[in-house]
């Protein structure tokens, strides 16, 4: 089949940018995925797909201070930003894009599976085209001095084309020939009992340590046919991709929100503490109970609950935790309170991205500590794993995911993550066990 590419190299500089949409009768998102070439993006909810491509322009930071580069050129970049008034809200233009979890993660060279992932990057694309369940709309966006004309004509060419692509041809799974797990079991074991120590001696609360689990495939992952997949099994879960120009293919079925912004609305979660999925009714409700009654996943939960409170209160005028119930997906059960709350004041997305992140569920407490930690132990880049990855629109409202339960696919080799929160009381051989719950959705998919 035909691969195009479409858009152009990107620039967060500062040339005029002009937007073009319409509606379209029918759209299959994954099938226009599929006929894109790199750059590729994709976001799904469960009211909602986008999937885009191309490069109109690109925002790219690095170090300590890359939260406020990219907000900063991503409010200059909307200034210049020409859509038409009547353009619907569904189908207004989005920055897509993520940060690398830590602020000294810098672009690796080519022998890095994350090369290609600077600290944080952002990308207007080329062509947008988004499905809802009200309907879908293709948009377009160009640079230069003949922005508008290049958006409308790609606009005309991509609208041809939406519903004429052919639905993508089935490939099954790729198939797991070998498996390599970083840490082994025997230092999985160990980093447990030196983190045990610190926390019992009073150095750490709570530390989020993670394993990085290496398949090497029969053929390429199809990173369509996984987002459609995912869909399937993960249906209530943010499923994301983003393949830039060069490097692998980062994709994911996360459950996971860090924060949602629209207006002066803040909601977020606490999402921690785990137990498996019973093969009956009555064994997955016994497990479920149990969970609730764990005192060292309750632990666990009221750890992340008391900190994002504390870290959203700066901003806020009301911080409102929800009731704590069960979050049950295909294959693990979480603990899960809802968090609601109200900003003091006109606030960016990203300024709610950077209070969050790391949360105590992908981190831990204190952080700087348990940063330090990390650094220290994990004998692999985590990269944009466990991040915050989502969208931006022109109002400075946004969407963020924690990129959990995610891989990163390059050729014929993929790489899971997965972590599991330490605290005094953790087994290692339990923890052991809940990381290999965490890797099934996506290896569920490649096996």
């Amino acid at each position: 089949m035909e691969r195009t590419v479409d858009g152009q190299t990107g620039t967060a500089g500062r040339e005029s940018v002009s937007v073009r949409s319409c509606p379209l009768d029918s759209a299959a998102a994954f099938a226009l995925l599929d006929a894109f070439d790199r750059p590729r993006f994709a976001w799904a909810s469960e009211s909602t797909v986008t999937v885009a491509s191309g490069n109109a322009a690109t925002i790219t930071a690095d170090g300590p201070q890359r939260f406020d580069t990219v907000r900063a050129d991503v409010e200059s970049l909307f200034d210049r930003l020409a859509t038409p008034s009547e353009t619907p809200h569904a189908a207004r233009p989005r920055l897509f894009g993520g940060f690398a979890f830590t602020d000294t993660h810098r672009d690796p060279g080519d022998g890095s599976p994350w090369a290609g992932y600077p600290g944080a990057w952002f990308t207007l694309p080329a062509v947008q085209l988004t499905v809802t369940q009200s309907g879908s709309w293709l948009t377009t966006a160009a640079a230069g001095p003949a922005s508008e004309e290049t958006a409308q004509s790609r606009l005309e060419r991509w609208r041809d084309r939406a519903g004429t692509v052919p639905s993508p041809t089935e490939q099954g799974t790729p198939g797991v020939l070998s498996r390599s797990y970083a840490p082994p079991l025997s230092d999985w074991q160990h980093e447990i009992a030196e983190a045990t120590a610190k926390i019992e001696a009073g150095e750490l609360r709570k530390v989020v340590l993670a394993q990085a689990l290496t398949t090497e495939l029969e053929r390429p992952v199809d990173a369509t046919e996984m987002l459609s997949r995912l869909g399937d099994s993960y249906p209530d879960c943010f499923r994301f991709l983003f393949e830039p120009g060069t490097g692998g293919a980062f994709f994911g079925a996360t459950p996971e929100q860090l924060v949602s912004v629209r207006g002066e609305t803040v909601e977020t979660e606490a999402l921690a503490g785990s137990i498996g999925r019973g093969e009956t009714t009555e064994e997955d409700e016994w497990l479920a109970s149990q969970l609730l009654e764990s005192e060292k996943n309750n632990h666990e939960h009221d750890i992340v609950v008391d900190t994002i409170r504390d870290q959203l209160e700066p901003l806020t005028s009301a911080v409102e935790p929800g009731e704590r119930t069960i979050r049950k997906l295909a294959n693990v059960q979480h603990l899960q309170t809802p968090i609601h709350a109200t900003l003091s004041e006109d606030r960016h997305v990203l300024d709610l991205v950077e209070a969050l992140h790391p949360t105590p569920a992908v981190g831990g407490l204190p952080p700087e500590l348990a940063l330090q930690t990390i650094s220290e132990t994990e004998v692999f880049d985590r990269g944009w794993y466990a991040a915050p990855v989502g969208w931006i629109d022109a109002d400075g409202n946004g969407t963020f995911a924690v990129a959990i339960r995610s891989a990163l696919a390059r050729e014929k080799t993929a790489t899971l993550f997965a972590g599991a929160g330490i605290v005094a009381d953790s087994d290692p051989d339990e923890e052991w066990d809940e990381l290999q719950l965490k890797y099934r959705p996506i290896l569920d998919e490649l096996t």
